[in-house]
């Protein structure tokens, strides 16, 4: 265990990473003030060499109001004090790379900050300036300009709030997420070359890759039509002047042997893969797997539905089963409702922890053993459920943007456990953590994993260690009982998972090399449980 599964110099090493995704806010606190910082990473680098992952994603590290949890950039080039400095964040990326981690840092392209200086300018300029261009700045209708320019909704789940924001002066500006984060105007040459600036920039510093965030919402009709007059195409989703801007970013990654991991939230199976052409992006998340109900059926239909989006491309699938957005994996599966809907989301829902864990262990075999890159979300290796934040604690927007009907996405931010007899359970040494860790946070803490041959984490260590064992090569299913999945891959590694209600024989092997949970006397697999075989 602890070793990274790709060398160091391999240009292929994305396509079957497992990248762990770093919210720098909750990981690990090295200054004591409560906000886990770049301090805490570098000193905790040495537990995700012993996890053997591949790569760190990390979630916006940038100078940020923290309107949006860093998702409201102010300077792509400069890193919050919040988190330390940029001289830091350049050390932890070669820290990282001398045990043969590379770095993931996040761009944001769709909006920034109103604190960035080009929207400060457009405030000070006026109507009609040429700052305002770089946005989109629009006169109201109606009589006296009081009316929204468009009928746009919110990208904010269960949020009923305007995209449009009136200015003393007249005008209103789009923001298709908070007030706080105005959109670009992407068919200007200006924006566009200042993004390919701050991708030079950052891969000079050594990273090996970029995640997009919103990647499908960058460009917009110029028109800016009524959404309800004008369904297709679409106003400001996948709109295919987009694939230009990606060619030119995808020919800056090039020059460094950079990649790209794009957020894209599309049903269209055609439409999601042509952002994986060649000379695009080199992967995009899979959203499809990761809401999708724990049922042999769905997930099967799911899998097969994912490779073959891909197929036509030639791009490696994503799995991902939580993010920092989405209800922790153990919650989910311990619901009556085991899908992800941001629509359904609400407070007070029962939860059976022992069921959603004893699914999230076998969930987790699944992922490795699928052909492609994985994504693990912080904590995610610990077992932690997500959590139910008190109403006075919540600092998510998704919060308040609902009326407080939605509890937002801080249940699956609060900070690590990695001591159970320190104070935070380890977080930090001094300051409360910026969010409210649970009284049972220190039982899932890191010490007491570690050395626990039954717990999660020991799990998942030899699970990534034993991956590659699966290969590159396809997947094959193989015969199995109804709500039974098995699947073989390259040199005869077979991967099954139980989700129906009895046990189930397995298939002919030489060797079990991993289980999720015990077997029963008679060596069968247990519901709920996966096993990893040779055969």
């Amino acid at each position: 265990m602890g070793q990274p599964t790709h060398a160091p110099n391999d240009p292929d090493w994305w396509r079957s990473a497992v990248i762990y995704q770093v919210y720098v806010r909750s990981f690990a606190d090295g200054d004591g003030d409560g906000t886990g910082d770049l301090a805490g990473v570098r000193t905790r680098l040495p537990y995700l060499a012993e996890l053997g992952v591949d790569a760190l994603w990390f979630n916006p590290w940038y100078l940020s109001p923290m309107k949006d949890g860093g998702y409201d950039v102010a300077d792509y080039r400069a890193v919050d004090p919040a988190f330390g400095t940029l001289a830091e964040a350049e050390k932890l990326i070669a820290e990282a790379g001398e045990l043969g981690i590379r770095t993931i840092v996040d761009i944001v392209p769709n909006h920034v900050s109103d604190r960035h200086p080009w929207f400060r300018a457009a405030l000070a300029a006026g109507p009609g300036s040429p700052e305002r261009e770089l946005f989109h700045f629009r006169p109201g209708r109606g009589p006296d300009g009081e009316l929204p320019p468009n009928d746009w909704p919110s990208q904010f789940a269960g949020s009923t709030e305007p995209v449009w924001t009136r200015l003393p002066d007249g005008d209103w500006y789009l923001h298709l997420f908070t007030p706080e984060q105005p959109d670009l105007n992407w068919a200007h040459p200006a924006v566009r070359q200042e993004h390919e600036d701050i991708l030079r920039f950052w891969f000079e510093r050594g990273v090996a890759g970029v995640r997009i965030d919103s990647a499908a919402l960058l460009a917009k009709d110029p028109d800016l039509p009524d959404l309800a007059a004008h369904p297709e195409p679409h106003p400001f989703v996948d709109r295919d002047e987009l694939h230009d801007v990606y060619r030119s970013w995808r020919r800056v990654a090039d020059e460094y042997g950079g990649v790209f991991v794009g957020e894209v939230w599309l049903p269209d199976a055609e439409r999601f893969a042509r952002y994986l052409r060649p000379d695009e992006l080199h992967t995009a998340f899979n959203f499809s797997f990761l809401s999708c109900p724990w049922e042999a059926g769905r997930l099967r239909a799911s899998i097969e539905a994912t490779l073959a989006e891909h197929a036509p491309v030639g791009a490696p699938a994503t799995w991902v089963l939580c993010n920092h957005d989405v209800t922790r994996t153990v919650t989910r599966y311990g619901r009556e409702d085991t899908a992800f809907d941001f629509a359904t989301k609400a407070f007070g829902t029962p939860t059976d922890l022992a069921l959603g864990t004893r699914r999230a262990r076998a969930a987790a075999l699944l992922s490795l053993a699928l052909p492609g890159s994985v994504y693990l979300y912080q904590g995610e290796e610990l077992g932690l459920p997500e959590a139910e934040i008190p109403g006075d604690r919540v600092q998510d927007p998704m919060y308040f943007r609902s009326g407080g009907t939605d509890p937002g996405r801080d249940g699956c931010r609060v900070p690590l456990p990695w001591a159970a007899g320190l104070p935070y359970a380890g977080f930090g040494s001094r300051d409360e953590p910026w969010l409210p860790q649970p009284a049972d946070w220190p039982s899932y803490a890191v010490d007491r994993q570690r050395d626990d041959p039954h717990s999660v984490l020991t799990l998942y260590r030899e699970a990534v260690a034993a991956r590659p064992v699966f290969g590159d090569g396809p997947l094959t299913w193989l015969p199995a009982p109804d709500g039974v999945l098995a699947f073989s891959r390259a040199d005869g590694a077979i991967c099954v998972v139980n989700l129906a209600a009895t046990a189930a024989g397995l298939p002919a092997h030489s060797r079990l090399l991993l289980s999720s949970g015990p077997l029963d006397d008679t060596g069968r697999l247990p519901q709920d449980t996966a096993a990893w075989l040779l055969a």
